[in-house]
């Protein structure tokens, strides 16, 4: 059994420490304040600062990027933290932009270093919103973590995506027991009703398809375009079958939590 350390530092972004590795997903470590364009008419205020800032990272291995266009998943403290690390993973069109590793969905890659378990990183499908939406939300992916050792199953990192079919197909292909699990029902008042990644109930339907060991909602505070804190998803959760409902557990921000993966 692989006992892991997920430090929620606030929105996206985590710390995962797992048998001496580090990788940070979606690093964002702007200050509060600062209103950002998402394009084609859309944008966010960002509401909350990091718990952690970013000079004071441990160093880090890896940095697993969901998607590099949208600062709510990679601000400009965000970018500096990049040049940090010894490898960045990422979209295979966010590779080409940032100068780093490249994934298509289901494309895989390994990080290895002596005494260290070999990590295999796989890219999973996503869809950041309603159909028809890439050419303009743009190329995200998830990340699903694989090392020896593991005895539930494999660490996933949703990505922003909403629930569809792509992401559905997880459940069928991985062995998810570990789920990093992005929400926030992103909406915008140029486009009304329409959302950019799921509600609590989106990931009620989709955890029922995983059966995961445990769920840790991220993504869901922080900025003015989540339309669903933590509140609603805990709501969403209640409903849920008991399996799912009891894998619900929430990282504290800012420090460190032991996840049994």
């Amino acid at each position: 059994m692989s006992d892991v350390r997920i430090t929620h530092i606030g929105g996206p972004t985590t710390l995962i420490e797992v048998d001496g590795w580090r990788l940070l997903t979606d690093p964002t470590f702007d200050p509060p304040g600062r209103r950002y364009s998402f394009g084609w008419g859309t944008a966010s205020r960002k509401q909350a600062g990091p718990a952690i800032p970013a000079p004071a990272l441990p160093n880090v291995d890896a940095v697993l990027v969901t998607h590099d266009h949208h600062a709510d998943n990679l601000d400009d403290l965000g970018r500096s933290v990049l040049a940090t690390a010894d490898t960045v993973i990422t979209t295979a069109s966010g590779g080409r932009r940032l100068g780093a590793v490249g994934l298509e969905p289901w494309g895989t890659t390994r990080l290895e270093s002596p005494g260290r378990p070999r990590l295999e990183i796989t890219a999973t499908p996503c869809r950041h919103g309603p159909p028809l939406s890439r050419p303009i939300t743009g190329d995200v992916v998830g990340f699903a973590l694989r090392w020896e050792g593991q005895q539930h199953g494999q660490l996933w990192i949703s990505g922003d995506t909403v629930l569809y079919a792509g992401v559905r197909q997880v459940a069928s292909r991985l062995d998810v027991g570990t789920v990093l699990l992005h929400l926030g029902a992103v909406r915008f008042g140029v486009t009304g009703p329409l959302r950019y990644t799921m509600t609590g109930r989106d990931g009620v339907a989709l955890c029922s398809l995983l059966r995961p060991r445990t769920i840790l909602p991220v993504h869901y505070e922080g900025w003015s375009h989540f339309h669903e804190g933590r509140a609603g998803v805990a709501a969403a959760f209640e409903t849920a079958e008991p399996a799912v409902r009891e894998a619900l557990h929430w990282l504290p921000i800012g420090t460190p939590d032991k996840i049994e993966v």
